[in-house]
């Protein structure tokens, strides 16, 4: 376990040496200051890749840990203890810090400059939960929880609690727009964010002991929802149904739950399944929640951990330690016995370290069975060639390759395969080329910054990947630091580029592998310096003319030489003419084999393309083909490799000229001096010199451009400078000759302003007489539209007026048309009450004259004419009531045109007086009516007497007269008597009394007295002339009623249009009168 201790250092490696594949701790990362004092680490925080988190340390330092690029860096100095880190911010650069004095801060990592700074809590900010998409925050204290909008740092809500209850957390679900708060009383409520309701609270099981939560853990896909605390049991809920759905009992050794959280998986869709339980131990447990079953742990009761946070992917985990330290765990190497393959049923037969591995198994090996393919193989060397006696050894020691790899069985398999496997391919390189991993001194040379040859590298090989551009040049750069020829080696980009495209990741390992090529493959190619190594390109010719000799003689009869076709592929290392995958299965061959291998590959890939090559014929085609792709089968241009190293003699052979592999030496690289130091110095002192000139050129060169471009700026001045007088002294003259004019026509504008006023002044006094006459006028409407609204309302007033008259006088005609139709019916009851009467008489007189000698007949006459006097007084009783009703009638009649009168008198007072004399005119005409009406009645009565007096004489004889006179007279006098009581009817239409209106009776029994003709007569001629004279005198009052009538009515409408007359010329005096009641 390595160990970083970063004291006061503001930027650094995090670790020196990568940690080697299987180790679960990392690196420890630890901070000590003055006197070997530790600072303590508290709160830790990942952004949202994973690959960096923040550290916060006692002492108010802020440090930002990039796992991925293996650097850390100081970012902000707050002063005071942190209690809450955020990084998950929606601008990556911005992290939230919660301090001690109970604020928020945020800050921006890269410019370590103060961005915001949010105040409101009264007590220590426990926790900082941001929003999936990074534009709210939570911040949660003991006593309140608020909600804070991060695009204007603004908070927007705030949730207060009662001091009884404590709040735990508060806290967003992943992937949606919901909080979640808990409170010290073990309820769950979830709300909504945007609107703040509501949405539902999770049930606590009533049954059991209480738990009293503490920690909280939800999965990414924010459907369940894990629960701890002071208890060994764990409530797991499905935020969905919003049930518990499982009761987790940890060990014994856990009493209380201190930390949860859940361990992401790339494969699970955000359910993430394995939970991690930090108790009070200091140890924490990974459990599967749907097994129950305990997976790994992590730390020990020697070694505790305060607080753990996972990072986003799932890749590390970070634990606060007890000592204040911080380690970083790998959780693939954590998971790594879980996801461990079975183990293989198939024993291998190897050496001592190969037994000692299979013991396990049982399995006993004899020597004489490993023996057996090494005396095959000896004798069949043994027929080819002699083998020196240490041959053997060597041979037993090259087959050792570290990891418990031999290298004859990797050369079975790859001869049985072609290939090594993808997934393996760099880790078996890795063993055979036996890298050492000098981390150190790696690290001596990267330290050492950029080479000064290969600043410019972008210029000359532009890559499209920044990252690739820069892993090259710290490779080519480190060679360079290493050894002083690559600096000069102009090829040396094209030969490093496709493992820098490889081990892209893995810097140090690119570096190794370079450097190894370069020691064993590249052997003697740097001896003519700067020319090609001739050497090595002899040696290909050579195996080339012995091989394929007609080949070679058109090559050399086109004028094409090693240089040409041999020295690209070489230079680049088969990367321009072989794809990735040819690449890769071709460098698994020559890894594999002899550094010969190389050459032979670069003599059977031209032999492989003889077909077109001897077509070619120009020099640049022969340059064209040897620097692009061509249509080839690697696999038959790997096996004439192999056929060309087995094949070719030994004199010719390049593994007689060529050293064997040999690795890199571990501490320490080799010194590589396998070139012409005296010609590199030269050129290095000739490109110094070259560069020193370059500069002093360069800077002379500024100097003059800086000369000449301060002459041709004062140059430039002096020009602007007499150009700028001659325009000052042109603009003056200008300036004056506008002055002159803009005087001028200053005056006459002044002249102008003055008309302009008079006319002004003008218009205003004829606005003002307008203005004052178009009020007048206005008034003037005004008035006359006020006289015409109370002239229309006048003639309103006046048509209900007339239609009311109007209306009273049909109800008027309606009440005589029905008096004159109960007068008709009156007449008809007294001709049948006449006839009746008469009838009785008839009888009686004939009774009389029968039975007249018979006593009887008195008494039966007095009681007819009693029957016959009560008869009539009923009917007079009857009439009078009728009477009666009638001048009820008429009195109402009377009282509502008096109130009618009386309203409209008191709102209209000229009308009043016309209404008066209307009112006399009418007395008048009442007086004059019952005056006609007493003198027709005198004369009617006057003329019955007379009848009367002339019908007397007649009557029956004296005796007969006397005898019946008693018995005759009351039946004679009642009958009467309804008859004289049917006057017609006088209306007195006016404001005077109920006494205005009234019935008057012709004549009374009084007036009459005893000298009334009896209707009881036996005549009947004298009978039927006394009815016809009754009815023309009633004709002769209807008619003169009628015309009396149409007096008063004209009289009315005569009166109307004189107060029409009135009220229009005394307009300004007349009141607008009010409505009348209908």
């Amino acid at each position: 376990m390595e160990v970083t201790d970063i004291g006061n250092k503001e930027e650094g490696k995090i670790w020196h040496r990568k940690p080697t594949p299987g180790r679960c701790v990392l690196v420890t990362v630890v901070r000590t200051a003055q006197q070997t004092k530790t600072v303590r680490f508290l709160h830790v925080a990942f952004d949202t890749t994973g690959d960096s988190f923040l550290a916060g340390d006692h002492h108010g330092n802020i440090y930002v840990f990039d796992i991925s690029r293996n650097r850390f860096r100081l970012v902000q100095k707050t002063g005071q203890a942190c209690t809450a880190l955020a990084f998950s911010l929606r601008r990556t650069t911005e992290f939230l810090v919660a301090l001690a004095d109970y604020t928020i801060r945020c800050f921006d990592k890269d410019t370590k400059q103060l961005v915001s700074w949010m105040r409101g809590h009264e007590g220590a900010v426990s926790s900082i939960s941001v929003h999936s998409s990074g534009r709210y925050a939570i911040t949660t204290s003991l006593d309140t929880a608020q909600l804070w909008d991060l695009d204007t740092f603004q908070r927007k809500r705030k949730l207060n609690i009662r001091q009884s209850v404590g709040i735990q957390r508060v806290f967003f679900l992943p992937l949606s727009n919901t909080i979640l708060s808990c409170f010290s009383d073990d309820s769950i409520f979830a709300w909504e964010s945007d609107t703040l309701s509501c949405k539902y609270q999770l049930p606590v099981p009533d049954c059991g002991p209480r738990i009293s939560y503490k920690a909280f853990a939800v999965t990414r896909d924010g459907k369940s929802l894990a629960a701890g605390g002071r208890s060994n049991l764990l409530h797991l809920w499905c935020l969905d149904s919003k049930q518990l759905v499982r009761v987790i009992q940890m060990p014994t050794q856990v009493r209380t739950v201190r930390q949860l959280e859940f361990l992401p998986d790339s494969f699970d869709g955000g359910a993430s399944q394995t939970l991690g339980v930090l108790s009070q131990d200091g140890v924490m447990r990974f459990i599967n929640i749907h097994t129950c079953k305990l997976l790994f742990h992590v730390g020990s009761h020697d070694d505790a951990i305060n607080a753990v946070t996972v990072s986003p992917s799932g890749r590390h985990v970070v634990a606060i330690m007890d000592n204040g330290s911080i380690n970083v765990y790998s959780v693939q190497s954590l998971t790594q016995e879980l996801n461990r393959p079975p183990p293989s049923q198939v024993a291998v037969v190897s050496g001592g370290e190969a037994r000692q591995d299979l013991s396990n198994l049982n399995v006993k090996v004899r020597s004489a069975a490993v023996q057996r393919p090494a005396k095959s193989s000896g004798r069949r060397t043994q027929a080819k060639m002699l083998r020196p006696p240490t041959g053997s050894v060597t041979e037993d020691k090259e087959n050792e390759l570290p990891a418990g790899l031999n290298k004859k069985r990797l050369v079975a398999l790859l001869k049985a395969f072609g290939e090594y496997p993808a997934k393996y391919r760099m880790f078996v390189w890795r063993s055979l080329l036996c890298l050492p991993e000098n981390h150190a001194a790696y690290s001596s040379l990267t330290d050492k910054g950029l080479h000064s040859a290969y600043l410019t590298l972008h210029d000359k090989y532009p890559i499209k990947s920044h990252k690739l551009q820069r892993g090259l040049q710290r490779v080519l750069s480190a060679l360079a630091h290493w050894a002083a020829i690559f600096g000069e080696v102009e090829y040396l980009p094209l030969v490093a580029f496709p493992f820098v495209k490889l081990f892209q990741n893995n810097p140090l390992l690119c570096f190794e592998v370079v450097a190894t090529v370069i020691v064993n493959w590249c052997q003697h190619w740097f001896e003519y310096f700067p020319n090609p190594p001739l050497n090595i390109l002899s040696m290909a010719e050579n195996v080339l003319a012995h091989h394929d000799k007609e080949l070679l003689q058109h090559l050399l009869d086109c004028g094409i030489t090693s240089q040409v076709y041999v020295w690209p592929l070489l230079e680049t290392l088969f990367s321009e003419v072989l794809t990735r995958d040819e690449w890769l299965r071709l460098f698994d061959n020559i890894f594999s084999n002899h550094p010969s291998f190389l050459l032979m590959a670069c003599v059977a890939y031209i032999i492989c393309c003889r077909e077109p090559l001897l077509i070619c014929s120009q020099k640049q085609d022969f340059e064209y083909f040897f620097h692009h792709r061509n249509n080839l089968d690697v696999g038959a241009m790997i096996k004439e490799a192999y056929r060309l190293m087995g094949g070719t003699p030994a004199d010719i052979h390049p593994r007689t000229m060529l050293s064997d592999f040999t690795p890199l030496t571990r501490g320490q690289y080799p010194i590589f001096n396998h070139y012409p130091e005296f010609i590199v110095e030269y050129q290095s002192r000739e490109k110094e010199r070259i560069r020193l000139q370059e500069m002093e050129y360069l800077r002379e060169r500024q100097e003059v451009s800086a000369l000449r471009a301060d002459f041709v700026r004062r140059q430039a001045e002096e020009e602007t400078y007499y150009a700028q007088q001659e325009l000052l002294q042109k603009a003056e003259e200008q300036r004056r000759n506008i002055l002159a004019q803009e005087e001028e026509k200053l005056t006459q504008q002044r002249a102008k302003l003055a008309a302009m006023k008079r006319e002004l002044k003008v218009k205003e006094l004829q606005l003002l007489d307008a203005t004052r006459r178009r009020f007048l006028k206005h008034q003037q409407d005004l008035r006359a539209t006020q006289i015409q609204r109370l002239d229309q309302e006048i003639s309103r007033k006046m048509d209900l007026r007339e239609q009311e008259t109007a209306a009273a006088v049909q109800d008027l005609e309606v009440r005589q048309m029905e008096m004159e139709a109960q007068r008709k019916r009156l007449e008809q009851h007294l001709l049948k009450e006449q006839e009746r009467v008469g009838r009785n008489v008839e009888e009686e007189l004939e009774m009389r004259m029968r039975e007249a000698e018979r006593e009887e007949a008195r008494y039966t006459g007095l009681l007819n004419a009693a029957e016959t006097n009560m008869q009539a007084m009923e009917e007079s009783l009857a009439e009078a009531c009728q009477v009666g009703l009638e001048s009820d009638w008429q009195k109402e009649l009377v009282q509502r045109l008096q109130q009618v009168d009386a309203e409209q008198e008191r709102k209209r007072e000229r009308l009043a007086e016309i209404h008066g004399q209307t009112q006399a005119e009418e007395e008048r005409l009442a007086d004059t009516m019952r005056d006609v009406v007493g003198k027709k009645w005198d004369d009617v009565m006057s003329t019955r007497a007379q009848l009367q007096e002339q019908q007397q004489p007649c009557w029956p004889s004296a005796e007969t007269d006397g005898r019946r006179q008693p018995t005759m007279r009351p039946p004679c006098s009642t009958t009467a008597l309804p008859h004289r009581h049917s006057p017609a009817p006088v209306v007195s239409v006016g404001t005077k009394g109920p006494g205005d209106l009234r019935f008057n009776c012709a004549a009374t029994p009084k007036q009459t007295g005893t000298k009334l003709m009896c209707l009881n007569s036996s005549s009947p001629s004298e009978s039927t002339s006394t009815v016809f004279s009754l009815d023309r005198g009633r004709a002769q009052l209807d008619s003169s009623e009628r015309e009396l009538l149409k007096e008063i009515r004209e009289l009315r409408q005569k009166l109307a249009a004189r107060g029409k007359e009135g009220s229009s010329a005394s307009s300004q005096s007349v009141h607008t009168p009010s409505s009348v009641s209908q």
